[in-house]
């Protein structure tokens, strides 16, 4: 697929690595959460807007990768004795989702587009961590993830391009983006994705 997202107006700190290294364990706790609140959010869309009949076969195969992914990451806490965890409140996706405009079709394009920036940025930080790592096993994981992270962000947007005219669908992206760096640097590095 053509890229259609756009870049990040700012890039996550190459020390940030560092924390996730130091917690790498607490790291896969989260990143199971964030794969599995992504399948979520993908089926929720279907349930929500079921009359958006184009793109529902794209929510539901997305809905299947990120479960697959999901349990890709489960197995490895098993492997690794690390149990789950509870959800708990992400600063970054709840300050995101603070963005998300009423109305059916605003909240909705607003959906798509922080889905976008919020696989773009898992992408980013996948691909810093996949330099990153020693072991051949984890390093080639997280390099996959992070292609699988990038499509998934176009993706988004090219489901948005199909339900809005391409002016209001990037004039709202970058006004998002915009948001996001702001949020990103306001918040402090722990050991999760976000």
């Amino acid at each position: 697929m053509a890229k259609k997202s756009i870049d990040l107006y700012v890039r996550t700190a190459p020390e940030w690595v560092a924390t996730i290294l130091n917690n790498f364990d607490e790291f896969l706790a989260d990143h199971a959460n964030c794969e599995r609140k992504a399948s979520a959010l993908a089926m929720s869309l279907v349930v929500k807007y079921p009359d958006r009949t184009g793109i529902i076969p794209r929510l539901i195969e997305l809905a299947q990768e990120e479960l697959e992914h999901f349990r890709q990451v489960y197995e490895l806490m098993l492997s690794r004795g690390v149990a789950a965890i509870p959800d708990t409140r992400d600063p970054y996706v709840n300050k995101l989702l603070a963005l998300r405009r009423h109305g059916r079709d605003e909240g909705f394009l607003d959906q798509l587009l922080l889905a976008s920036i919020i696989e773009c940025r898992g992408a980013e930080r996948f691909r810093l961590i996949s330099a990153a790592l020693q072991d051949t096993h984890l390093k080639h994981f997280y390099r996959d993830l992070w292609a699988a992270e990038a499509k998934h962000g176009h993706v988004f947007v090219d489901m948005a391009l199909e339900c809005f005219d391409e002016n209001t669908v990037y004039d709202r992206l970058h006004q998002i983006a915009r948001a996001e760096a702001e949020i990103l640097e306001s918040l402090e590095w722990r050991p999760s994705l976000h």
